[in-house]
């Protein structure tokens, strides 16, 4: 399609007229089609008449998002074409047209499924109008909304990401031109959400409250590490420290995410990457009074990274309730409790969702009261074997380091006392599950390491192998309910499997500061729409992951049927396939329509095809 320059003359005037002309094949050659008169078409270089002409016969086409603050005389040549087609496409009332059954066609097939519910989520959590309201333009909510349901559909570099949202039916559901899109302009739109990222977290966690009827009287709080692919110079937060991913050799920041009881997201924080855990508590009550507003009163579960008196104090101080895992060497002081049977009841664990299943390893608690509150021994039969693998993979390690410091000394390669007490000091902060109860010493005259083990402390950590305690200062709990509600911080553990994996957090590509924490933000973003999607499925009672519902949608497309008529013309239809049983169940669960798009009808010679 391109526009042609005619110029006639009458008398001593000449008048220009541009038409718009489509070139298309015969069996006798290359024919031009008229489609319409431009009249004298406003000033503009010629250069740009081929890029209009372009445009409208995307639009054409049937996208129509390429038209999106196109000047109004391209949309009114657009308009007079339909109106013409509408106007030859009309043989009969009926609107019945022949067609020639061996040359029809399927084109632009695109993957529309998994995002269509994600599209009908992001409308449900009223993303869109919390966007309008911290300030974005349209466009620049169509971009975060389709970077987002990359995140959850098919995570990838923000590189990446305009060639996969021309692959799926990112322009067809979202309306976002993504024709030209390149990956600056998404950069630009990390860089305009990063200031926006703590009211937008507000305003989302009121309409989750709203819609799902969320308590707010219990928050879970834990952190996890995120690594990096590069030195990431420009981050002030990048950082080496503890790496839960197990990549000691790259910089991290640390994540911290505070969840409700349902497993929805309150309130995220970035910090840098060697923070301790304990020293984080205070700045993440913070962050969540500014999400939530008054939070005292509530109760704090955490882990024990956390289980430190300095914590405990601030919760007491701000008037929180806690429920904290003790550190491990707190058992010792409850070792003869641990021992007596007496006292101990079973927990009665319901079957899991996912698996009825699967049988539960059996948990037996006990509440003793202490002058702060109480403490819940916990004696876990699944905990057992793991404990003791742990304790006894430790033991082989310090012996076999033992060994080579032993090497060392006896070689004449390291005599210095002072050097060899601090060589014995590593070892027992390496291995401090094991090195109280094997004794170590050095006789510089002997020049000898001694490595001796007391058998009966021995025998106490494996009395306690499988046992752990709970602290709590609320008194209207018993042993059983706090159990229970400190198990449940496994939520954030699955929060952030899910983050890291279905939604790619990990690696982190990005060098500046902000993006990276726009990056982290957008997968909090995607995390909530997949959190609300199995929510809604688990109260309709189907206990399925994203990842099934994402793998079954997939097969469910949106296409464009060509149908070459008998007169030369084609009649493209853009719409969705038929979704199968499956997929219709799936909709009707999460109470999303299954018509994906309204059809759209165009017309065009048949030598007109779009990839």
């Amino acid at each position: 399609m391109y526009i042609r320059k005619s110029t006639r003359r009458h008398g001593d005037r000449s008048y220009v007229n541009y038409t718009l002309v489509e070139s298309f094949s015969t069996p006798k050659g290359p024919r031009q089609r008229t489609f319409c008169s431009l009249g004298d078409l406003r000033p503009r270089p010629r250069v740009e008449w081929l890029r209009l002409a372009h445009k409208v016969a995307a639009a054409l086409a049937g996208e129509q998002e390429l038209f999106e603050g196109a000047d109004p005389e391209v949309v009114a040549v657009v308009e007079r074409v339909r109106s013409r087609r509408r106007a030859e496409a009309a043989p009969s009332a009926e609107g019945i047209i022949a067609v020639d059954s061996e040359k029809v066609a399927v084109e632009r097939p695109r993957e529309a499924g998994p995002v269509h519910v994600g599209y009908q989520f992001w409308q449900r959590l009223g993303l869109e109008a919390i966007l309008q309201t911290v300030g974005l333009d349209d466009r620049a909510r169509r971009l975060v909304c389709a970077m987002t349901l990359n995140r959850l559909i098919m995570p990838s570099s923000e590189r990446a990401m305009p060639e996969w949202m021309r692959r799926v039916a990112i322009s067809d559901i979202v309306g976002l031109g993504v024709g030209r899109l390149a990956e600056d302009a998404l950069y630009r739109r990390l860089d305009t959400l990063h200031p926006e990222r703590r009211r937008i977290e507000l305003l989302l966690s009121e309409r989750e409250r709203e819609l799902f009827g969320l308590s707010g009287t219990i928050f879970f709080y834990d952190l996890t590490s995120t690594y990096f692919e590069g030195l990431a110079m420009a981050n002030t937060k990048a950082a080496r420290g503890y790496s839960r991913d197990h990549r000691p050799d790259c910089k991290q920041v640390v994540v911290g995410l505070v969840l409700s009881p349902e497993g929805f997201v309150v309130a995220h924080e970035v910090f840098k990457g060697n923070t301790q855990d304990r020293l984080s508590l205070d700045d993440m009550l913070d962050a969540l009074e500014a999400r939530v507003g008054p939070i005292a009163g509530q109760t704090i579960v955490v882990d024990r990274g956390m289980a430190y008196e300095d914590n405990l104090a601030t919760m007491r101080q701000r008037n929180l309730h806690f429920i904290v895992a003790s550190r491990q060497p707190e058992r010792l002081q409850w070792l003869e409790e641990f021992e007596q049977d007496e006292g101990f009841v079973e927990v009665i664990r319901p079957n899991s969702p996912w698996n009825p299943a699967q049988e539960k390893p059996q948990v037996w608690v006990k509440r003793q009261e202490t002058p702060d509150g109480a403490v819940i021994l916990c004696r876990g039969a699944g905990r057992i074997a793991k404990d003791r693998a742990i304790r006894e993979k430790q033991e082989r390690r310090f012996l076999t380091d033992v060994a080579k410091l032993t090497t060392r000394i006896a070689a004449g390669r390291l005599s210095n006392e002072e050097k060899v007490g601090e060589a014995i000091g590593r070892l027992k902060e390496r291995y401090p599950r094991v090195a109280r109860y094997w004794m170590l010493s050095y006789d510089p005259k002997a020049k000898r390491l001694s490595c001796v083990v007391d058998e009966s402390r021995r025998a106490k950590a494996e009395q306690l192998d499988g046992c752990y305690l709970l602290k709590t200062d609320r008194t209207d709990l018993s042993a059983e309910e706090t159990w229970k509600l400190y198990i449940t911080l496994t939520r954030v553990e699955d929060a952030f499997r899910d983050m890291k994996g279905p939604l790619a957090e990990r690696p982190i590509f990005h060098q500046i500061e902000r993006r990276v924490e726009t990056h982290i933000f957008l997968c909090v973003l995607a995390y909530h729409l997949l959190v609300a999607i199995e929510t809604t499925l688990e109260r309709r009672g189907v206990h399925t992951s994203w990842h099934t519902v994402r793998e079954a949608l997939k097969s469910h497309q949106i296409v464009t049927i060509a149908l070459p008529t008998t007169d030369g013309s084609v009649l493209r239809v853009r719409k969705a396939s038929t979704p199968d049983r499956q997929q219709r169940e799936l909709y009707r669960l999460l109470d999303v329509p299954c018509e994906i798009i309204r059809p759209r009808r165009t017309w065009s010679p048949p030598s007109t095809t779009i990839a």
